[in-house]
């Protein structure tokens, strides 16, 4: 601990839930770190591999609440996105951008490897369709004009 002293410290959990493990770094309040492994689906033991995780940790049974002001920090970092990204499965995706910008994601950079190439092969698009919407931000991310939700979903 930064101040040295253990009685104020608290549990800390960093967690990586990924496709098929859900891994556990925790460090108790004496700053032991320990690690821990769950399967992050496990619908017969339990909804959620994190919480579960912190809850085998704390000794905490079943859906009790988990002990108030005894944890710290919990961390969590996870592959299951990233990877459904660049493997292009998951659900079917729409792309709600600012009017005029339609396009934008399909012009790119108009990076070129082969600046001479008569045909550019353009990497699949992570949506299905876009939609164009009335709203505007600065370069700063202040709203000039607001989204009017109701027209955007018309």
């Amino acid at each position: 601990m930064a101040d040295g002293n253990v009685s104020n410290a608290k549990w800390q959990f960093w967690i990586d839930r990924g496709g098929t493990f859900t891994d556990f770094v925790i460090r108790a309040p004496d700053g032991e770190l320990t690690t821990h492994k769950l399967l992050s689906e496990n619908p017969e033991r339990y909804k959620d591999a994190a919480l579960q995780g912190i809850r085998e940790t704390l000794g905490v049974e079943g859906d009790a609440p988990l002990p108030d002001g005894i944890v710290e920090a919990v961390k969590m970092g996870t592959t299951v996105a990233t990877n459904a990204l660049l493997e292009r499965k998951g659900e079917r995706t729409l792309l709600a951008v600012t009017r005029g910008f339609a396009d934008q994601l399909r012009i790119g950079y108009q990076n070129r490897p082969n600046i001479f190439a008569r045909r550019i092969e353009l990497p699949e698009l992570l949506y299905e369709s876009v939609i164009e919407v009335n709203e505007r931000l600065s370069a700063e991310g202040d709203v000039l004009t607001p989204l009017d939700e109701d027209a955007a979903r018309t």
